[in-house]
Parts: structure tokens; C-alpha cells; sequence
């Protein structure tokens, strides 16, 4: 552990602890993984614009999303079957993302309950993904189920009517823990049956534009569209009713040679205007990239691949050890731009190469 000192040192130490079908699902990418790669050199593409002389002796990270208090504008993104990295599962992610003052998405397909979730960190802030089912009431049943578990938003992952072209997780023989997760072993109790070789085809691929507004209708709680990488795409989330929407392209783990998360920021923070809250993810590995993703328009990021890195060697403890290499990374970059805040970090911290 006294090799934990960034991100990369995290993804040595998981590698090291993650049978090889297993790593070929978290650290994969689609196709020739070009998008996967993008995503982290399109942060090579901006230059900080550091002020100076300017008081920084309080350095604060703390923000709000969607009005909820956090340590910074770190989250954690939601990611399945998260007990593949560690016995413990998404229970430990709970505990590890509570214990840094941020908060957690939970996936559907997770290998844990919403309410063991909530149980194993009452105090964590948590939002609920949502992958939708060709069964309705089965998807219906996980929000029930987190909502009464104290989830305060929902998080529509827009952009896996099919899934991708993955040939790493082809190569190493991954197969998921399907009979592990409970939303699929309803799923399958109710009938449903999956189309091709993987679970995920009990998914809906149908899904349009009038299922956002369906959501914020029935569930009263904010919704947000995760999974767009346009401006067309922002403006119809907003017309919607989505409360926020994250830029991604699901970790360049869907269609390969989509454009990078951080490249496709700025014209969907200029579509949305203020309308709704904009936030990353892709690629995000350093405070310097954090604060870049902000001064770019993000309220916040999220991050799937690190804190399942954490996951993978150190259970909760290794979770709350990368978020907290995030929050010092992102507070000593906020003091080295002449920022006290992330609400002081402005477009013109930033420039292109």
C-alpha cells in the first residue's frame, strides 16, 4: 500500500489482484479501443491557465449535486458486478465512497440490493442507474427499491440499446456473475429470456425520448440522462424534463471511435445553459483533470474504472484511498489555479493546445 500514491499505482496494484477475465470487463474497451484511449488524451489536449497571487490559503472541494452536499466533485460511477473485484461487492463501494464524503451510483445490474447498499452506509448519498428492462415492473421493482431505500435521483443510461463489440472479455472467456445479480434473476424468473450470448440482452432496446418524461412523471425524484455526447441529444434531455445529464460514452466500452467525453463537454454545457446540470466521465485520472472537466462547464465527474481499482485491492478501504487521491489531487490543483473553490474554476482557467 505504500506504492498507492496516484491513479496508475492503483490500476498496477488491481491488476495484480483481479483474475485476467475479470480485468478484461473493468479495464476493457470496445472494438479497437480507440474511444477508450481518446477519452484519456483528449486531457492532453488542454492547458490550465494557473492565476497567481491570489489568497489560497483555505482551499475548500466541496460542492453540491443536484442540491446534495459532497466532499468534492468526484462521484463514483456506476459500474455492474462490482463482486468480481472483490467478495464484498457493491456493499464495500458503499462503505469506501461514504467514508470519502462523496456519493455512489448504483447499477441496476449490481451484485448487491439497493437496500444492502443503503444498510451498509446509511449516511452515504446514492443514486440509482437505471438499465431498463424488456419486463418493465422488473426495472420498476429496483427503483421501488431504492427510493424506499433512501436513493435521491435517477441516472437512465441512454446508450446501451445493444452491447458493444467488446473483444477483450471475447478473448478471456468473461462471463458475468448473472445468477449473482438480482435485478437479471428476476428478470429470468418472470420468463424473460435473453437475446444472444449475454443477460444484458433482456435489456429493452426500444427505448425512446418519451420514457425520460415517463420517469420524472412517475417517480418524482430528479432524473438524469447519463450517456449523450451531442447537443441535439442535451436539448432533448432538457425538452424531457431531466434535472442532469452526463456526458459519456460509457467509458469507450460501447461504439468505438465515438467522440472523447471530455471533446463533446463544451457544446453540451452551451446547449443546456442552465437548464440542468452537466456532468463527465471517461478518462478521468488526476485533480488536474478534474478541474479542467469544470473549467469546461462540468458541475462534476464520475468515475467507474478507479474506484473499482480500489475495489479490486483494498475492498472499502481501497475505494475510500483512491477517492481520497482524487480530493487532494483536485484541492492542491484548485490552489495551484488560484481557486478556492470549484465554483471559482471558470472557462477561462483553460485553453486548448
Amino acid at each position: 500500500m505504500d506504492q498507492l500514491l496516484s491513479i496508475d499505482d492503483a490500476e498496477r496494484l488491481a491488476e495484480a489482484a483481479i483474475p485476467a477475465d475479470a480485468w478484461s470487463y473493468i479495464n476493457g474497451g470496445a472494438g479497437d479501443e480507440r474511444t477508450l484511449h481518446w477519452n484519456r488524451e483528449a486531457f492532453s489536449k488542454l492547458r490550465l491557465r494557473p492565476r497567481v497571487l491570489v489568497d489560497v490559503s483555505s482551499v475548500s472541494t466541496e460542492t453540491t449535486v443536484l442540491g446534495t452536499p459532497v466532499s468534492m466533485p468526484v462521484l463514483v460511477a456506476p459500474m455492474a458486478f462490482h463482486q468480481i473485484a472483490h467478495e464484498e461487492g457493491e456493499v464495500a463501494t458503499a462503505r469506501g465512497t461514504a467514508a470519502a464524503g462523496t456519493l455512489m451510483c448504483l447499477s441496476t445490474v449490481a451484485t448487491s440490493t439497493p437496500a444492502e447498499v443503503a444498510a451498509a452506509a446509511p449516511d452515504g448519498a446514492r443514486w440509482l442507474q437505471i438499465y431498463v428492462f424488456r419486463d418493465r415492473e422488473v426495472s420498476d421493482d429496483v427503483i421501488a427499491q431504492a427510493l424506499e431505500a433512501g436513493f435521491s435521483a435517477l441516472v437512465l443510461t441512454a446508450d446501451l440499446p445493444v452491447y458493444g463489440i467488446r473483444h477483450r472479455e471475447t478473448r478471456t472467456g468473461f462471463e458475468g456473475p448473472e445468477d449473482d445479480v438480482p435485478a437479471i434473476v428476476a428478470a429470468r424468473a418472470r420468463g424473460g429470456e435473453a437475446e444472444g450470448h449475454h443477460s444484458l440482452g433482456l435489456l429493452e432496446s426500444g427505448l425512446e425520448w418519451d420514457y425520460v418524461t415517463e420517469l420524472c412523471g412517475r417517480w418524482k425524484v430528479p432524473v438524469i440522462v447519463k450517456g449523450l455526447v451531442t447537443a441535439e441529444d442535451a436539448i432533448l434531455a432538457c425538452e424531457h424534463g431531466a434535472a442532469g445529464v452526463v456526458v459519456s460514452n460509457h467509458g469507450g466500452r460501447q461504439l468505438d471511435g465515438a467522440i472523447a467525453s471530455l471533446e463533446a463537454l463544451p457544446e453540451v454545457v452551451e446547449a443546456v445553459g442552465d437548464r440542468a446540470e452537466v456532468y463527465l466521465d471517461g478518462g478521468v485520472r488526476r485533480g488536474a483533470d478534474v478541474v479542467m472537466a469544470l473549467a469546461l462547464g462540468a458541475r462534476a465527474v464520475l468515475v467507474g474504472r478507479p474506484a473499482m481499482y480500489g475495489l479490486g485491492f483494498g475492498g472499502a478501504k481501497g475505494v475510500e484511498q483512491v477517492l481520497e487521491i482524487f480530493r487532494e489531487e483536485t484541492e492542491n490543483a484548485l490552489a495551484l489555479l488560484g481557486c478556492r473553490s470549484p465554483a471559482e474554476v471558470t472557462r477561462a482557467h483553460v485553453t486548448r493546445a
